[in-house]
Parts: C-alpha cells; sequence; structure tokens
C-alpha cells in the first residue's frame, strides 16, 4: 500500500504518552493492525530491523505496514552510520512516523553484530548514528536504551549516553529501567533478573526536564503506566499488552481523553475481522493474525476455550474467519451461562 508524504504529518512526539514496545516475534504488521483496531491513539513498534535488513532485504516483508497503523514507528538495529542513514531513509519514505534507534537488546546476535545494549558502552558511535540520520530524515529519530550494562555505573552510564545522543539531535529516549547483562544472562532472563530501577530514568528527567523521555520495562497495568507519568512524560508497555491486549482499549481514554474505539472486545473482534478477510484473501493464513490475540479473553468466561480453539483449529492451514468466530462465539456463550446462573 502507498504510504503519505511523512513530511506533511505532525512529529507524534504526544503519541509517547502512552506506546507499545517493540517485540522481536511478536509485533509485525498483523500484530499491530489488531493493537490498532483496540486503541487509536497508542505508539505502535516494528519488530527491531537491522538496517543492512532494510537496505538489501525484503522490505515489503520487513518493514511493510497499512496505513490504518499510523501512528507507527520503525526500530533499526546497527552501528554504522551510513546504514543507518541509509534505512531510516527509505523508512521515512515508506511513511513511517518515527525511526527509533534499539540501544538496548542484549541478545547474542546483537552482541555478534555490535549493536544494540552493547552500545551503551560506545555513546560517540550511536551519537554518529542519530547524526546521520537526523540528517536524511524529517521524522524524529529516537533512542531505545537501557540505564547501563554490565559493571556500568548507571548514574554515569545513562547520562553520557543520553548526552551524546541528544547533542546529536535525537528528538527522544525511551529508558528500559532495567541493566542489560550480556555476560552470564540470556535475553529472556536479561527481562526479569536484573532489578528494575525507575528512580534512576526519574532522576534523568529531572536533569533533562524539556526532552521527551519515556520509561520501560516491567509495567503490567494501565494504572502502573500513569503512575509513572507523574515522573516522565511517557509509559511503554511490553509484554503485558502483548499477552493482555484488552487492556488496550482503555488506553484512548485513559491517557489522551478521548472515547475508546469500541464498546467490548466482542464489538473490536468484529470491526477487525475485514483486515482477517483481506489477510487470508491474499493467500495468508489464519495463524498470522490469531497467534496474537490468544490473550485478548484472558480472566473471562470461555477464556480458554477461545485459546484451544484458535490453537487447535486456527492453525490448520484451511482455516477460515469462521474459526475465529467460533472462538469467539466460546466466550460469548460461557458468559450467557454464567448470567443465567446469577
Amino acid at each position: 500500500m502507498s504510504q503519505p508524504n511523512a513530511a506533511a504529518r505532525p512529529a507524534p512526539l504526544s503519541a509517547h504518552r502512552f506506546s507499545v514496545a517493540p517485540m522481536m516475534d511478536w509485533t509485525d504488521r498483523n500484530c499491530r493492525a489488531f493493537h490498532r483496531v483496540l486503541s487509536r491513539r497508542a505508539l505502535l513498534y516494528t519488530e527491531m530491523v537491522t538496517a543492512n535488513a532494510v537496505i538489501f532485504g525484503d522490505r515489503d516483508r520487513l518493514i511493510g505496514f497499512s496505513e490504518e497503523e499510523h501512528p507507527v514507528a520503525v526500530q533499526l538495529g546497527g552501528s554504522d552510520p551510513a546504514a543507518l542513514a541509509k534505512a531510516a531513509h527509505i523508512c521515512a519514505e515508506r511513511g513511517y512516523d518515527e525511526v527509533n534507534l534499539n540501544i538496548g537488546c542484549p541478545s547474542d546476535r546483537v552482541q555478534g553484530g555490535n549493536f544494540g545494549a552493547c552500545l551503551m558502552r560506545d555513546p560517540a558511535r550511536v551519537a554518529d548514528g542519530v547524526a546521520a540520520m537526523k540528517a536524511e530524515v524529517a521524522i524524529p529519530v529516537t533512542v531505545k536504551c537501557r540505564i547501563g550494562v554490565d559493571e556500568q555505573d548507571p548514574e554515569l552510564a545513562l547520562d553520557a549516553l543520553a548526552d551524546a545522543v541528544l547533542a546529536a539531535g535525537a528528538d527522544a529516549l525511551i529508558v528500559h529501567a532495567r541493566k542489560a547483562w550480556l555476560e552470564g544472562l540470556s535475553p529472556k532472563e536479561n527481562r526479569d533478573i536484573p532489578p528494575l530501577d525507575y528512580g534512576r530514568v526519574y532522576r534523568l528527567k529531572q536533569r533533562l526536564p524539556d526532552v521527551p523521555i519515556s520509561i520501560n520495562g516491567g509495567i503490567g497495568t494501565l494504572e502502573e503506566a500513569q503512575a509513572h507519568l507523574a515522573h516522565v512524560d511517557g509509559a511503554m508497555l511490553g509484554r503485558a499488552a502483548y499477552q493482555q491486549p484488552e487492556l488496550l482499549m482503555r488506553v484512548d481514554s485513559q491517557f489522551f481523553g478521548e472515547a475508546d474505539p469500541h464498546a467490548d472486545a466482542f464489538e473490536a473482534v468484529a470491526a477487525f475481522e475485514p483486515y482477517v478477510a483481506a489477510h487470508l484473501s491474499h493467500g495468508g493464513r489464519l495463524h498470522d493474525i490469531t497467534r496474537h490475540m490468544l490473550g485478548l479473553f484472558t480472566g473471562r468466561p470461555g477464556a480458554r476455550a477461545f485459546r484451544r480453539r484458535l490453537a487447535i483449529d486456527g492453525v490448520k492451514a484451511e482455516a477460515e474467519l469462521d474459526v475465529l468466530r467460533a472462538a469467539v462465539d466460546e466466550v460469548r456463550k460461557a458468559e450467557e451461562r454464567r448470567a443465567m446462573v446469577a
């Protein structure tokens, strides 16, 4: 789908008030399309894609998106300023609202490529990348980082990184409020084991009152996200937003003072059906989409039956929209049975 001129749209930094984190293998275009049905205003991010993949890979597959996803940001990984600049230019031409540079991922893959969290040790190189991207695009260039890595002192490391990238022109910072341990912990362990230090992010905001700063890491509810806004400009939810997507249905009213798009999850799924039907008509599989919907009815009667139906029937190559409808009916019928008993 063709994209509008990104320079003609206002900068989306106000959307940072609430965003859904970029997550590998999760926040693909089908996930983002689903999340956009639940919230008109949440800022959505792609999975991290390397600069070289954007330049040399299948762009439709890697960075394709639909017009309905706005506001949507692309997250790049890389350390070569020239490659980052070229990739950012390509993404801006595609119509993304923001380019974000990943300085937080601790995986072996990014360490081997000398990007992600290991760049916390090299603020000057990160700054060079930001400056190169800023020279190429009119849309905001932001940085997502940790508070430090390994034995770094977070008080020094975060300030050094922030000062360097802001001097290079970065428009905003998103800070995952825990260290990354590149030696001794797996990427999965890095999401939980290093202790959270929200206070460190708050202190960064106090020192840089005019810089948009968002916080990420361990935020499980909208109420927790709202509490952080007393100290920073934005909150980013990751696994909670993905695993319990129904909470996104209250984002617009709670964070932006606007009407929520749907009265309930049943209505939201109905509104999402045209996207699902279009995906199937173009040769896509139902599971491509429904794997992102498994947590929708978490905690409600029939939720287990909903997941089971999608896990068994939704993965079949011939699965059609009626499978999704049948799964939703499991919840509807369970709620009706409960209401009759009550």
